[in-house]
């Protein structure tokens, strides 16, 4: 029986599966096919996930581990820092490290375990990088700017400024004087920009921010590959630095950030050497159940529900109960 893990980082959850437990690895077609059928919530395990994290042996002698993010359709996306916090307290325990690097499609990162956030929320701190913000990156075209800082784009909004980069992940982030009057607006341009369109044919996360207060934000995105998720941790760490970057005086560097989002919260801070930037993304790491199940269901993508055992943990009660401290501020 392989043991596969229900996981989250502010409530964007996850599976996750260590292909070096298996007899035979999945392809990366079995993958992308798992992963559909793994996080559909009407019939996937467990009402479903907003994705599929891989741990593999790395390919790179310096990272302890690869990790590698498959999302609800089956795309793969090159960075998730929720899920590699996740993925980082399983490699702590697996290797009994609290600090190393892992590989990413784009980088190794820094990851490292962190004191708990309260009790039985047990949280950890990862490298958000590299970041770009030329547009082979993120990866708009028909638009006339070499770079997107804080611009009027009126095929977007008539009323919006943007800031667009890659963190790897590409991100397009408004700030927004209301974060709930906004959601409708973003939910369309989410689809809108995540459909066949002229400005980013691949895709782009979207995310709109409210500042409450000096480094303390608000954000929400339409995510690539999933749709609205209760968190993105690349999303959080690109509108930190692009907050940042707007507005100075209420969004400092080298000073933690509160970044609140539907699921929860996380900590960033923003890390510049001259114009060279990364973020550092700080919180839970947080397993809801472990699934024992054959490994031909994995490879099939199948599961027969007599062959499947659960055992739930209580860390999502232990959450829940943090989170109940600020929600309703």
């Amino acid at each position: 029986m392989i043991n596969i893990e229900k996981v989250h980082g502010s409530q964007n959850s996850f599976f996750l599966l260590d292909q070096t437990k298996l007899v035979k690895p999945l392809t990366t077609a079995e993958l992308q096919n798992l992963a559909i059928k793994l996080t559909d919530e009407q019939t996937g395990l467990l009402g479903g996930s907003d994705g599929l994290l891989v741990v593999e042996p790395a390919t790179t002698p310096a990272a302890i581990a690869q990790m590698r993010i498959f999302n609800k359709d089956g795309s793969q996306a090159l960075m998730c820092g929720n899920g590699l916090r996740t993925v980082a307290r399983y490699l702590t325990g697996k290797f009994h490290q609290r600090e190393f690097l892992v590989q990413t499609a784009a980088a190794n990162l820094r990851v490292q375990q962190y004191p708990d956030l309260a009790s039985g929320v047990p949280a950890f701190s990862v490298e958000i990088a590299p970041v770009s913000f030329a547009a082979d990156d993120v990866g708009w075209h028909n638009l006339a700017f070499s770079k997107i800082i804080n611009q009027s784009i009126p095929a977007f909004s008539d009323r919006l400024k943007f800031t667009a980069l890659a963190v790897p992940n590409p991100h397009l982030i408004s700030f927004v004087s209301d974060i709930h009057e906004a959601h409708e607006i973003l939910g369309q341009l989410g689809q809108e920009l995540n459909h066949p369109n002229q400005y980013f044919p691949d895709g782009v996360n979207v995310s709109f921010a409210q500042i409450l207060a000096p480094n303390k934000l608000f954000v929400e995105t339409y995510e690539r590959g999933v749709g609205f998720t209760n968190a993105c941790g690349t999303g959080m760490s690109a509108t930190s630095l692009a907050g940042h970057l707007t507005y100075p005086k209420q969004v400092a560097a080298d000073e933690l950030l509160t970044v609140y989002n539907p699921g929860g919260l996380v900590k960033t801070k923003i890390h510049a050497d001259t114009d060279n930037y990364w973020v550092e993304l700080i919180g839970n790491a947080t397993v809801t159940h472990h699934i024992y199940l054959p490994e031909e269901c994995l490879h099939e993508g199948e599961f027969d529900q007599q062959q499947i055992s659960v055992v739930e943990t209580d860390e999502q009660e232990a959450y829940l109960k943090f989170v109940s401290t600020f929600k309703n501020m």
